[in-house]
């Protein structure tokens, strides 16, 4: 099977929608967590637990951390902040199509959760 992942560094990555088969499918290419970024109610998704019991089939560390596509608020990025320095790596992250999650990362890189306004 072919994962469609996008590395934004070594230790992490991003992916679209995942199916159950493709998380069990991690584990195989050396990944140890997954953070799952979809809201429940979206549509063309597996049920979240479908999710979470491929994870632990395949005994990766999971977390679903539902985050609204156009809205992510600091306490999103804050969230997100902490579960990366928490779970092991390599961790994938996904959404819809990787864009939310790989926003994510790239704004608790930056440190935008640790600004305050002047």
């Amino acid at each position: 099977m072919n994962l469609p992942i996008t590395f934004l560094a070594p230790d992490f990555a991003v992916a679209p929608q995942l199916s159950p088969e493709q998380v069990r499918e991690l584990a195989a290419h050396g990944f140890r967590s997954v953070v799952n970024h979809r809201l429940e109610q979206e549509p063309g998704q597996p049920p979240q637990a479908a999710i979470r019991e491929a994870a632990s089939a395949a005994q990766l560390e999971y977390v679903w951390q539902p985050v609204h596509s156009g809205m992510i608020t600091l306490e999103d990025v804050a969230q997100f902040a902490e579960l990366l320095d928490r779970l092991p790596r390599p961790l994938l992250a996904f959404c819809r199509s990787g864009a939310r999650s790989a926003n994510l990362y790239r704004a608790a890189m930056a440190g935008v959760h640790r600004r305050t306004a002047p």
